[in-house]
């Protein structure tokens, strides 16, 4: 099968390290290594130079990963498990993909997927090459690191003799087979190093681990749980830590603090409450258990938190259990250790792991706990980079040995991440981070944010402008594509960060604040160079509206040439944001700078006329006809009796005049979109009003309003009255039908259903801000056809059935965002003056591709307080698929003549876990199925679909494009498309060792 993995030979390994390290000076993709020399913290009679280290999970499992965790500053390795049951029996349980960490972490594998004694070798081959690292690229002490072993889940399980020899074998590796192989490699490659001797190599200690960390799957008996102790303490002489699960704490406990922190539609049911160790019978089996490891002189601790396993709802992964970690968990984690410590007076050993970052681990270790281990964190964008940062933070540390908890600081951190919004889940779901499409074999870089941006804007290139600080280059960039910068770089919804690959750091680019940033600074140099590309004497264009769309629509038409005049009914440009949006979203100041940015190519504005029949301008020489009238119409009913405001005109009168606006004393807003936020969050500064209230008949979760402006809302104090149906106003007091929540509909919302029971809510006002529509009278008028909503029929150009009339904007789809205005007013430009919108954009291409690779993995705690924008190049170097895999089976190489590096699979390191799935920009996109992929045996190749390349002695046994021949890629007219041709020639030239040869 392809999910297998093919262990390398320790001089595989060590060849591509050394070669790879030579050429480029990475080790398995890693760029940032760390150094720890110097102080050490003991433990276990041994010493570890940082605190921290990589989880038993999918980055202990094989040598390379523990390797790469090494250069990467982890000193504290928790093997992966190992167990009776183990190679293809336990692989076939395990079902795929079974890795999903793009915010809180889920997986459903559990122990080493390799035979135990495959385990074993990877463990030991790494042992040794850690070893040659820290002295041969000076990484650290060479005994400065700890290997730690994990077994499960019952005594007869680890009494078998694969696992006791396992065991026996890792405390003393001296005559095993893998060991005294890469003792003689080494001694015999030693002219291929420049720091390491045969006295050093000689000195390498064949004691792999005498460590060990007891896995309790959950429903493990408190019994069995003491016998195994037990068994590996007085038996085996083992420093021993037990899993404790989150489930000591109580279901009810566990429930409440999920649900407190908005993880309430994480589901779980009591049974591993239940079933699992209770708090009555862990505290006196753990005081026995410390007196035992005190008479045998070896040491004793707990490891907390076992995942916390839940249930499958939402197809997260094709299991019907899986096992949570991440931010999630660590509340729960922290929850359970300060109880402990309490319980044991800070006495009782607490190693770590359960949503440990950068943002957390030093507060972490100086309560006194540590060693900590990672997982979900370096399965994020990153990777094992991670570390080199966290590591960064030890660097000054002391070098005590364990001598308690700090019960006070376990309490002081627990109380701070209740409040803290990092631990916090976001009020409504993620947003699809993924651009729309397949990934492509090759070429595949791209930058998601201007994908999904609906002007596809150069953001990138003008963020990187902005960092070194030019800033008529940035707006220029900006201005390129969007006519209004001012506008868009305050109040746009900014759906360009929804897909910003930053969100998996620790928060996406501000884009929208950096583009203001460019305006505000790179106005008064740009504003006088503005001017139009040409004359176009053919074309006259007339525009009614002067809102967003049309303002977009002037500029660009001007710019082109094109003699443009606009009509604006009222006496001031701006539309909605000038005479809707309040003045504490956006200033009048502002507008006027876009305002004049769009008159700078030369259109002429008629404030003041109300143009009431296109054909009169088509008639009167224009060629053609952009309308651009907005959606101003009184939005549709929802009382069944009793007046309500609208919003649109509440709005207008509260930005007009708002000590004319007399509300009472309590307003309820019904709607949940963005203009519904902006009418509560201006209702509360009206003058007597004392509580607004927005009724609704979803919950928070399920509003269409952006997070952004439901948050705002909920600072500036609107009190949000959920499943709720507003029914009849009267006598100050609108009747609503409480409703719950059913099925999901067609949106993916939860359908609101009535439950007969009925409230009320004192209402002196009532706003409703919910379906605007368009005015169709221009329309009617014209003899322009119009669809069923009243929306005029356009076609691709956004021609309506009227030649050479266009409708742009608010007035043709309904009320929109300001951006997707500027959309419609490129398409009209294009469809009328074949406007080339690339044509003095900037190359977004970072020629210094080492200082981007320095920003990958680095978190920023705080992210407003950052000076740069944090942009990773994704164009230049996006690579996520590498960094997050935990194998290294995606390997970036640079291919001649080629600008961006390429991904290469590696088939025989991966066991399709399918985290790179997860991270792909695209939505369709699974590297680990579609990129072009290395083979290591016919074997493989034949059970594999994937695109890719097998060397055989006749030449390269290629599958493309659904078939398989055998190439000679030295020659250029070999058949093959050129880029995969030498794509192969480069892995075989340049990165031999992705090849088992």
């Amino acid at each position: 099968m392809s999910d297998i993995m093919r262990p390398m030979k320790f001089d595989h390994l060590m060849n591509w390290i050394l070669d790879e390290y030579e050429n480029q000076k990475t080790i398995f993709g890693i760029h940032a290594f760390a150094k720890t020399a110097g102080a050490a913290r003991p433990i276990f009679n041994e010493k570890i130079e940082t605190p921290f280290g990589p989880a038993a999970g999918p980055n202990t499992q094989l040598a390379q990963n523990i390797v790469a965790s090494y250069v990467t500053g982890a000193r504290f390795f928790e093997l992966k498990t190992v167990q009776k049951m183990d190679g293809e029996e336990l692989s076939a349980c395990v079902n795929k993909p079974c890795i999903l960490a793009s915010d809180e972490g889920y997986n459903c594998e559990w122990s080493t997927e390799l035979t135990v004694p495959q385990a074993f070798d990877e463990y030991v081959k790494a042992w040794v090459i850690c070893h040659i690292l820290s002295r041969e690229l000076g990484l650290g002490d060479a005994d400065g690191f700890v290997f730690n072993m994990s077994v499960g889940y019952d005594l007869e399980g680890i009494k078998t003799p694969k696992v006791d020899k396992y065991i026996n074998d890792m405390k003393d590796a001296s005559e095993t087979p893998v060991f005294k192989e890469a003792i003689a490699w080494a001694k015999a490659n030693i002219n291929r190093f420049h720091n390491v001797d045969e006295a050093f190599i000689d000195s390498i200690p064949s004691r792999i681990s005498d460590s060990i960390t007891e896995s309790t799957l959950h429903g493990c008996p408190p019994d069995e749980i003491e016998r195994i102790a037990s068994y590996l303490i007085t038996e085996k002489h083992l420093n021993t830590f037990i899993k404790c699960n989150p489930t000591l704490l109580g279901y009810e406990y566990a429930r409440k603090t999920l649900d407190s922190l908005g993880f309430d539609y994480i589901a779980f049911d009591d049974h591993h409450f239940l079933e699992d160790l209770q708090w009555a019978d862990a505290v006196p089996m753990l005081e026995r258990l410390m007196k035992l490891c005190a008479e045998k002189g070896v040491e004793f601790g707990v490891k907390l938190t076992n995942t916390f396993p839940v249930d499958v709802t939402r197809g997260e992964l094709p299991s019907e259990e899986m096992y949570m970690s991440g931010r999630s968990l660590w509340t729960l984690s922290l929850s359970l250790a300060k109880r402990l410590s309490e319980q044991f007076d800070g006495k009782l050993r607490i190693s770590y792991s359960g949503g440990a970052d950068y943002n957390n681990i030093k507060d972490l270790v100086d309560t006194g706990i540590w060693p900590v281990t990672m997982a979900t964190t370096i399965l994020k964008p990153g990777g094992y980079e991670r570390m080199t940062q966290i590591a960064g933070l030890f660097a000054d540390e002391n070098t005590e040995a364990f001598s308690g908890v700090d019960v006070a600081k376990v309490s002081a951190l627990l109380e701070s991440s209740l409040k803290n919004a990092r631990y916090h889940k976001e009020i409504k779901p993620q947003p699809d981070r993924h651009v729309r499409g397949a990934l492509p074999l090759t070429d595949c870089f791209i930058a998601p944010c201007r994908d999904s941006c609906p002007i596809h804007q150069d953001i990138p290139g003008y963020l990187k402008a902005v960092d070194e600080g030019r800033y008529a280059d940035a707006l220029h960039i900006i201005l390129e594509r969007n006519a209004l910068p001012f506008i868009t770089g305050t109040i746009c919804p900014h759906t360009c960060t929804n897909s910003c690959m930053r969100n998996y750091v620790d928060e996406h680019v501000h884009i929208r604040s950096c583009k203001l940033t460019a305006a505000e600074n790179g106005l008064m140099e740009v504003l006088p160079t503005l001017a139009s590309r040409g004359v176009v004497k053919d074309k006259k264009v007339a525009i009614i509206g002067g809102g967003p769309a049309g303002l977009s629509a002037a500029s660009f038409l001007s710019r082109a040439g094109i003699e443009v005049v606009v009509f604006e009914r009222t006496n001031k440009l701006g539309g909605i944001v000038r005479h809707v949006i309040p003045g504490f979203r956006i200033s009048e100041e502002a507008i006027d700078n876009d305002v004049k940015l769009c008159q700078a190519y030369g259109a002429t504005f008629k404030t003041g006329v109300e143009v009431t029949d296109v054909n009169t301008l088509l008639s009167e020489g224009y060629t053609d006809v952009v309308v651009a009238i907005g959606a101003w119409a009184p939005g549709r009913k929802t009382l069944k009796s009793g007046e309500a405001l609208d919003a649109l005109e509440f709005l207008e009168e509260f930005k007009r005049a708002p000590e004319s606006v007399n509300l009472g004393t309590d307003v309820v807003v019904i709607g949940a979109g963005n203009t519904a936020m902006d009418v509560a969050r201006a209702a509360k500064r009206v003058a007597g009003v004392q509580n607004v209230r927005l009724v609704y008949r979803r919950t928070k979760r399920y509003m269409p309003a952006d997070e952004e402006e439901l948050q705002m809302a909920i600072d500036d104090g609107v009190e949000f009255m959920e499943l709720l149906a507003p029914g009849d106003l009267s006598n100050n007091h609108l009747t609503c039908e409480v409703m719950k929540l059913g099925a999901p509909d067609e949106s993916g919302r939860r359908r609101p259903e009535g439950t007969g029971e009925f409230v009320t809510v004192p209402a002196t006002a009532v706003i409703t801000a919910v379906g605007e529509q368009i005015e169709s009278n221009l329309y009617t008028t014209s003899g322009i056809a119009l669809d069923e909503k009243g929306r005029p029929v356009v076609d691709n150009n956004l021609q309506t059935s009227l030649a050479h009339v266009y409708a742009v904007g608010d007035g043709r789809r309904g009320p929109a965002t300001v951006v997707k205005g500027i959309a419609d007013a490129m398409t009209v430009a294009v469809a009328i003056a074949d406007f080339n919108f690339s044509s003095k954009e900037l190359s977004n291409l970072e020629e210094d591709v080492a200082k981007i690779f320095g920003k990958r993995g680095q978190l920023c705690g705080d992210t407003d307080a950052c000076e740069q924008s944090r942009c990773l190049s994704c164009p230049s170097v996006c690579e996520a698929c590498v960094e997050v895999c935990p194998n290294r089976a995606n390997v970036a190489i640079k291919v001649p003549g080629v600008q961006q590096q390429q991904i290469i699979h590696v088939d025989g390191m991966c066991n399709e876990c399918g985290n790179c799935a997860v991270f792909c920009p695209y939505s369709e996109g699974r590297p680990y199925k579609d990129k072009f992929t290395a083979f290591w045996s016919r074997e493989d190749f034949d059970n594999s679909e994937n695109e890719g390349f097998l060397p055989t002695a006749d030449g390269f046994l290629v599958r493309l494009d659904g078939s398989t021949a055998i190439y000679n890629v030295d020659d250029e007219a070999c058949g093959l498309p050129e880029n995969i041709r030498k794509m192969i020639v480069t892995v075989r030239d340049s990165y031999r060792y992705l090849l088992n040869a």
